[in-house]
């Protein structure tokens, strides 16, 4: 069984932590059996196990149970490497919760993020797959004060979920938990999770710049390909995001490139529900409505970039996929979560 892991450059947010709360954190780290450049090394990864075991001698060391909320005055965008930065150049908030559940593997592959769409928002909805509640909840807080100090940090400091689940058991002095979130907070809850309004994670967001995001998007799909190299579609994908400017290359070219046959790609895709033409045809898809949202890249441009032979040809095929000519649909596309 493949060992799970977490970005080592997420650690670096422990580490301040625990400064925070008096606690000599390189020390902290020898004393586990690391090294603290280890930390600082964006190619890295720790064995979940070993967070773990830091966290639990973390709640050890600290007397205040909600410690790990103040973990939102330590992180910085380049902890979260790639993701990071793609963070804070998305359009709206759901823009960046979607990026967040797509790419969350880079961070780690223990946890996962998922959304759900319901008539009151937006939730997010937070699997730690541990089976020790205990054990977890310093993770959750830890995880959530730093989701929410990002979210913040995109739309303004006066962002407040509709309500924040907890799996913990309430505490005694519920105040710091409803004084970080500004909502009401339910303890002992079935899930993890948080809910924006509709209106919060719709909300255009001042610091948005879509082509630096597309940029970084590829960037982590290549990441992801590279991290998890069973995942055939994710790495075919990163494949075809390279190329695509140069035109469409033929599967054959693409299974070379994999090191595999075509008849071997062909088959790998299927495993997933995929044909290589879905495959890239949802790539173009996908890029061609981002690039739609950005007034500086014109309609022949795109064409290029999503290596399309002429207008004409990206025009039927973006009729095939939304029913409307690129045209029509670019008023749209600016109105839309990236």
């Amino acid at each position: 069984m493949a060992t799970e892991t977490l970005l080592a450059t997420t650690g670096q947010i422990f580490l301040r932590l625990l400064e925070l709360h008096g606690i000599d954190a390189e020390r902290f780290v020898r004393e586990g059996g690391y090294d603290p450049a280890l930390f600082r090394d964006p190619a890295a990864r720790l064995p979940t196990r070993a967070v773990d075991q830091a966290s639990r001698a973390a709640a050890e060391r600290i007397a205040d149970p909600a410690f790990a909320l103040r973990a939102a005055r330590c992180w910085h965008p380049s902890n979260l490497g790639a993701l990071g930065h793609a963070w804070l150049a998305s359009s709206t908030l759901r823009t960046a919760l979607r990026r967040l559940e797509r790419f969350n593997r880079i961070l780690t592959d223990k946890a996962t993020f998922r959304l759900e769409e319901s008539a009151r928002g937006l939730r997010l909805v937070f699997d730690h797959r541990r089976a020790d509640i205990a054990l977890a909840a310093p993770g959750v807080d830890f995880a959530f004060s730093i989701l929410i100090d990002m979210c913040r940090m995109n739309y303004g400091a006066a962002l407040r979920p509709l309500e924040v689940t907890l799996g913990r058991a309430k505490p005694a002095d519920a105040g710091p938990w409803e004084h970080f979130f500004g909502c009401r907070v339910q303890f002992g809850a079935a899930r993890h999770s948080f809910l924006l309004s509709r209106r919060d994670a719709d909300e255009p967001l001042p610091v948005a710049n879509r082509q630096l995001a597309a940029a970084l998007d590829a960037i982590l799909t290549r990441q992801l390909a590279h991290l998890d190299r069973s995942n055939v579609a994710a790495r075919c994908k990163a494949v075809v995001l390279e190329r695509l400017a140069s035109g469409e290359s033929p599967e054959g070219e693409v299974a070379r490139v994999l090191h595999m046959s075509r008849r071997t790609l062909q088959r790998k895709l299927a495993e997933e529900d995929l044909t290589y033409q879905q495959l890239v045809d949802d790539t173009r898809r996908d890029l061609a409505l981002r690039y739609l949202e950005d007034p500086g890249k014109s309609l022949t441009e795109i064409t290029f970039l999503l290596g399309f032979s002429g207008q004409s040809a990206f025009t039927r095929a973006f009729r095939r996929w939304t029913g409307k000519s690129p045209s029509a649909y670019r008023p749209i596309a600016r109105t839309l979560a990236s």
